[in-house]
């Protein structure tokens, strides 16, 4: 196959038109490198794939492409056999997928190009390799431009879980908030949030996990989104003669409005909503200025019933959010055995909860 293919006349006449091609993208990455770079890469997957049904230039096509074009292009590094694959990979991904979106096929294509070919190949990648559809893929793609992402960052979104987290925590923002601040009101919010950079194991109280999370602060807002400033924890307020504090007070830069999360390490109950809404109240008079939003509460605990949550928010005036958290998302099997279970995790702070209350 490689031998053939060096004499091939169809082949050599195509190899051509690639070197051209790439002399071309060369003269514009001076202005736009990585947007120029990923529709060549495209339309490059796109090639290879015909190529290898129609002309049916098989699966040796990568290799004798791959040799081909780093001797021709040396200092270039996206031509390596591992690169053309995730090429090819890259342009099957999204060309298979395109049915689940129920557009015409042009139109999907030209669109999910538009997006994938804002953001670096590295973060194509990881991707295309972490996320089983499309419309996930689109997802991770739009935030990862919109939000500046490094790779590490969108990996670890990917890894916990973002797609199927963001906008799902139980809240009243509809009715507490006008239209267009309740509803990116609800996409800050994650259900549940996820706490694996703590490595916590053991007994542990409230103020240990939000201990820690100071401690993370860097991953918490990470988890948290974008958006959220760290403005302290165990903010004192005054309140009829009496000290009241919060557990961590954040300011959201796009929703312009304080936000106050209480940590419970125990099941939600309703009394909860109304110490929340309490702080709310408190911050509003207190802190609050006339161009401030109104204060929103994310009440983050161990574990909720959603009726009863619905049930606690639904005549509440204040905007309130209620999540899970978990403190694992997925451990390696070697580790697995060596680290107590969830169970016995909840087990623990049930019983330190109890404690606490006497």
């Amino acid at each position: 196959m490689k031998k053939s293919l060096t004499y091939n006349k169809d082949y050599k006449k195509w190899l051509t038109d690639i070197k051209y091609k790439v002399r071309n993208v060369q003269l514009k990455a001076a202005v736009k490198v990585n947007t120029e770079l990923l529709k060549f890469y495209w339309e490059l997957g796109a090639e290879i794939v015909a190529k290898q049904t129609k002309a049916k230039w098989g699966t040796g096509l990568i290799d004798r492409l791959s040799k081909d074009l780093m001797s021709e292009f040396p200092n270039m590094k996206g031509f390596s056999r591992s690169n053309l694959m995730y090429i090819q990979k890259w342009h099957l991904f999204y060309t298979k997928n395109e049915a689940i979106v129920q557009q015409p096929v042009g139109q999907f294509v030209q669109q999910a190009v538009a997006q994938i070919t804002q953001i670096p190949w590295g973060h194509n990648i990881a991707i295309i390799s972490k996320c089983k559809n499309i419309k996930e893929a689109l997802y991770y793609a739009q935030n990862a431009a919109k939000h500046n992402w490094s790779r590490s960052v969108l990996v670890h979104q990917i890894e916990s879980g973002l797609y199927k987290r963001e906008g799902k925590a139980i809240n009243n923002f509809a009715l507490t908030l006008p239209k267009p601040q309740s509803e990116l009101a609800e996409q800050t919010l994650k259900d549940p949030y996820i706490f694996d950079f703590l490595g916590m194991t053991g007994k542990y109280k409230e103020r240990d996990i939000e201990n820690a999370l100071i401690d993370h602060v860097t991953q918490f807002l990470i988890e948290l989104g974008t958006g959220f400033a760290y403005l302290g924890r165990q903010m004192p307020l005054q309140v009829g003669g009496r000290d009241f504090f919060i557990d961590l007070l954040f300011y959201h830069t796009k929703l312009h409005c304080y936000v106050v999360v209480e940590l419970k390490t125990i099941d939600f109950e309703p009394e909860h909503a109304g110490k929340l809404n309490f702080y709310l109240t408190a911050v509003d008079k207190q802190m609050r200025s006339n161009q401030d939003a109104p204060t929103i509460g994310i009440l983050v605990c161990k574990r909720k019933n959603k009726i009863v949550a619905e049930y606690a928010l639904s005549d509440i005036k204040k905007p309130i959010g209620v999540s899970e958290y978990k403190l694992t998302h997925s451990l390696p099997k070697k580790l697995k055995s060596s680290l107590p279970t969830i169970k016995e995790i909840e087990t623990e702070l049930g019983s330190n909860s109890k404690k606490i209350k006497k």
